[in-house]
């Protein structure tokens, strides 16, 4: 009677645990199922791209693309290149000003509304508004402002001050800021509402335990509140250095490059060498202009693996 009895109880944990792991297995199903097509899009477009993309730039492709491998003949060209140089100069100077200025704007943004003011949603819509625009109509935009015969300077000198002169887009020396500042004005909004999340993630308790200790509200900021927000300032860090390495369009819409060369970026030195039938050349920029995103995955990689294998440790 005994053996019968647990012969049954063994049976019966046997069909829980079956049950268990047809569950799990069935939950699983679903979420392989509900990702398989960002899987594959993930694969068809971005793998298999950025592979064809890797492999012609070691060919001597024209206007189709041809499998003539020349070794690193296009990338000995390409850095051989002031046009590139340029284009790779200008990009760093502008990504550290747009950057920057986001980071810095965004989190100044995000503090004031985050004091609780009176019209919160309609400020957040206001700072939010530009970046629902495309970065062609944001160009156009600031090109008119910026413009000597529409904009800012017309507006000046129509009140009486003739001598008045503002055309930073005609000057090599300053059409890079001009850029800068419109590319800043359409980022800021949507940098800060990131920032706005991390902050009031941060518990009320900090706060009321650094005013209990006398902590000064900048300081509270700086050691503690900021270092909370990593989460929310890396999501905002590897947006903008996005939206910074695939440069383009305002580019085309403000200057189209000049005066001269002075606002090249190297995603429109890609596009100038495609059209102009030098495939090979083109897609050996491109997969230089990839390494800033290869070495900001890599870091976040090496990040996450050290901080589970902390929190393992501990």
């Amino acid at each position: 009677m005994t053996t019968t009895v647990a012969t049954e109880q063994a049976l019966t944990q046997r069909q829980l645990k079956a049950r268990a792991g047809r569950r799990r297995l069935a939950g699983k199903l679903s979420a392989i199922i509900g990702t398989l097509p960002m899987m594959i899009v993930a694969i068809g477009v971005f793998v298999i791209g950025i592979t064809f993309t890797v492999v012609l730039s070691f060919t001597n492709s024209k206007l189709f693309p041809s499998f003539n491998f020349v070794g690193w003949r296009q990338y000995e060209i390409l850095w051989a290149t002031p046009r590139w140089q340029q284009s790779v100069i200008n990009i760093w100077f502008y990504g550290f000003g747009h950057i920057a200025l986001c980071l810095g704007l965004g989190f100044a943004l995000a503090v004031a509304i985050d004091q609780r003011i009176r019209g919160e949603d309609a400020f957040r819509t206001v700072f939010l508004y530009p970046f629902a625009l495309s970065a062609v109509i944001t160009g156009l935009v600031w090109q008119l402002m910026l413009d000597p015969n529409w904009g800012f300077q017309a507006f000046v000198r129509s009140l009486g001050y003739t001598d008045f002169t503002f055309a930073p887009l005609a000057n090599s020396n300053t059409a890079l800021l001009g850029m800068v500042v419109a590319s800043v004005w359409n980022g800021v909004g949507v940098t800060m509402a990131i920032l706005l999340s991390g902050l009031r993630g941060v518990d009320e308790e900090i706060w009321k335990a650094a005013r209990i200790d006398g902590i000064p509200t900048w300081r509270t900021y700086i050691s503690i509140v900021v270092p909370m927000m990593r989460g929310a300032v890396a999501t905002a860090l590897v947006l903008l250095v996005v939206n910074v390495v695939r440069t383009f369009d305002i580019v085309i819409a403000m200057t189209g490059g000049g005066p001269g060369i002075s606002t090249q970026m190297p995603a429109t030195y890609v596009i100038d060498n495609i059209n102009s039938r030098n495939v090979g050349h083109g897609m050996a920029a491109a997969t230089c202009m990839l390494l800033p995103i290869a070495v900001l995955i890599i870091v976040q990689a090496v990040y996450r693996w050290r901080a589970s294998r902390r929190g393992r440790t501990t």
